[in-house]
């Protein structure tokens, strides 16, 4: 069974940064990875700006989307090089990922790497394991020949009092969808987020939350406009009614 939880493209997780904040706090990049066909591996670099060592976990999970949320689960199709990195003051670690198989895909593959900073030893043996900076970098591997585009379809929902944007994905590459906002009848924005809203992948569906005041004019005519991969767009939403 798959992990299902909301994903960032950089994700802070659960345990307080106060000594992070003085040794310096593990940094990731790139943010996104592609590799194209023909393409056995590709890099990611590891740095820790600090005067203390730091320690960190990258693990591997296929990424997919289920009923409107993001499912990860393990897979040996793809693997760190190193998985458990020690970084030294002012040093950096370059991590590889590895394809297993050596097979063109037939449509674009979708992973998330998880890269965990640790506690020093001691510290864990004390407290027990505890992240304290999570990164959630996707890896996409793409198919041979043009990667194609998105095709989105827009929907808003309503669930008892909870309104719901729902984005469908029929194309065959993923969305990223950013600064999203939704217009009414005559043109009155209401925005859903000025930054990152997340990714739709390819053949897929993606579901998120949004509030709306009561207020809001959305019975007809309805658009929405964000930017989809960087590129500004503009698209009729369908509006059902409540369930």
């Amino acid at each position: 069974m798959g992990l299902r939880f909301r994903l960032w493209p950089i994700v802070l997780a659960g345990a307080a940064l106060s000594h992070a904040a003085v040794a310096g706090t593990l940094q990731v990049s790139p943010i996104v990875l592609e590799l194209q066909a023909g393409e056995s591996a590709a890099g990611m670099t590891l740095r820790n700006p600090g005067m203390q060592p730091l320690y960190g976990q990258v693990r591997v999970f296929r990424w997919d989307q289920v009923d409107g949320e993001d499912s990860l689960e393990s897979t040996p199709e793809l693997v760190a090089s190193p998985p458990l990195v020690e970084l030294g003051p002012q040093s950096t670690q370059l991590v590889r990922l590895i394809r297993i198989a050596s097979s063109a895909v037939a449509g674009e593959q979708s992973y998330r790497v998880l890269v965990d900073e640790l506690p020093a030893p001691a510290d864990g043996a004390l407290r027990g394991v505890m992240i304290r900076l999570r990164y959630s970098v996707p890896v996409f591997i793409e198919p041979p020949g043009a990667a194609g585009e998105p095709k989105l379809s827009w929907h808003l929902l309503r669930s008892g009092d909870q309104w719901f944007v729902r984005v469908e994905n029929t194309g065959t590459r993923r969305a990223q969808v950013a600064a999203a906002e939704l217009m009414d009848g005559s043109a009155k924005p209401y925005v859903v987020t000025k930054g990152l809203l997340g990714y739709v992948l390819a053949g897929r569906g993606r579901q998120w939350p949004v509030t709306l005041p009561a207020t809001a004019g959305l019975q007809g005519g309805v658009k929405a406009r964000a930017l989809v991969n960087s590129r500004s767009m503009e698209a009729a939403v369908d509006v059902q009614a409540a369930r």
